[in-house]
């Protein structure tokens, strides 16, 4: 990695967020709000929090709540700098903007995983818009594989002058409500989709087994595409599950407070803020032992598991003892929220975003 640039001399005036490829998702609703759910769109109503008279990339020009919404083609990229969160068309992005500007600004924001993208094509496109761009990164796991994949796929000329800045994404430790005991232990599926990276069928089986051994409730929130799915339908019909559409930000952290345990199956991740945020209200989490949980976690952390036997077997124990598993995981690890809220603060990422823009742009 190279020394992180000098802000230009024509520093920036203004920051863009883009999300979604250059057909433009549509983000905001009627009101002028970022309404969409899901991680990513979490993500924009960060960015668009951290900076005056902030733009998202849209597809028409609007004011819209503490924001401008506006294609890319109006952008003024000689006073903008553009945070891009789909790196893979960042050289693209920068062709925009060059039509009509010498000296267009575009950031990388690397917050998936490297696994997402398992084409030559894609790991190749990735290296290049690495080293062609300062990027910055949601957790140090994530800066790791953004280094290995400049290693692998980025010629050394642009190897050698690859900006990379990173920190954890961080969660609203003030969001977190007074744990509550449930009449019956209830299961979070700590995702919203039923995408294939997070082994929901894997997820299933374990929690039907510890199902068939003691009461408990399943409470799955899932984002619209996944809700209306056939294999959703199936899950909701047992008498065991609660099957429903993510909900308000005080809505959810509401009832994770009345959450007894979470089950982890993802076979990746490049954070994790969902399991985070259950821990922090209380839950017992279950992970499996793979380096992304590894990394998200204390050390001495008690729970992971290596087989689907000894995944049901820790679910068990976390549902009809987890006082007996919360006071485990303090004796070999130490307070789990003390712990994440030293490394964890939404206030460090943001203030990470912000540094690295003034530094890199100026902004």
């Amino acid at each position: 990695m190279s020394v992180p640039p000098k802000a230009p001399a024509d520093a920036v005036k203004r920051v863009a967020v883009k999300y979604g490829s250059l057909s433009h998702e549509q983000l905001v609703d009627a009101d002028g709000d970022v309404s969409s759910r899901g991680a990513g769109p979490t993500l924009v109503r960060r960015l668009l929090r951290l900076f005056p008279r902030p733009i998202l990339v849209g597809p028409e020009q609007r004011r819209c709540n503490g924001f401008d919404e506006m294609p890319l083609e109006f952008i003024d990229g000689a006073s903008t700098v553009v945070i891009n969160m789909d790196v893979l068309d960042s050289p693209l992005v920068w062709g925009v903007l060059k039509e009509h500007t010498p000296t267009p600004h575009v950031m990388n924001f690397f917050w998936r995983n490297v696994s997402e993208y398992p084409e030559q094509v894609q790991q190749a496109s990735l290296g290049l818009a690495f080293g062609l761009f300062p990027t910055f990164a949601n957790s140090e796991r994530t800066a790791g594989e953004v280094r290995c994949i400049l290693d692998r796929w980025t010629v050394p000329a642009l190897r050698k002058e690859a900006v990379l800045g990173w920190e954890n994404l961080g969660i609203r430790l003030e969001h977190a409500r007074p744990h509550q005991a449930s009449k019956i232990p209830i299961v979070l599926y700590p995702a919203v989709s039923l995408s294939k990276r997070k082994r929901p069928d894997l997820f299933l089986r374990v929690v039907s087994a510890v199902a068939a051994r003691t009461p408990i409730t399943l409470e799955m929130r899932l984002l619209e595409k996944d809700l209306v799915t056939e294999r959703a339908m199936r899950i909701s019909r047992e008498k065991w599950t609660w099957v429903g559409p993510t909900t308000s930000r005080d809505e959810y952290w509401e009832r994770l407070a009345y959450t007894t345990a979470f089950l982890a199956t993802a076979a990746d991740e490049s954070y994790g803020m969902e399991y985070l945020e259950a821990l922090l209200a209380g839950a017992v989490g279950v992970f499996p032992n793979l380096p992304w949980a590894r990394a998200l976690l204390p050390e001495g952390y008690p729970f992971f598991y290596d087989t689907e036997e000894q995944a049901e077997q820790l679910l068990y124990q976390a549902v009809t003892d987890p006082e007996g598993c919360r006071r485990q995981a303090a004796a070999a690890a130490g307070d789990i929220k003390d712990w994440i809220a030293a490394r964890h603060s939404d206030d460090s990422f943001e203030r990470a975003v912000a540094r690295y823009t003034r530094d890199w742009f100026g902004a």
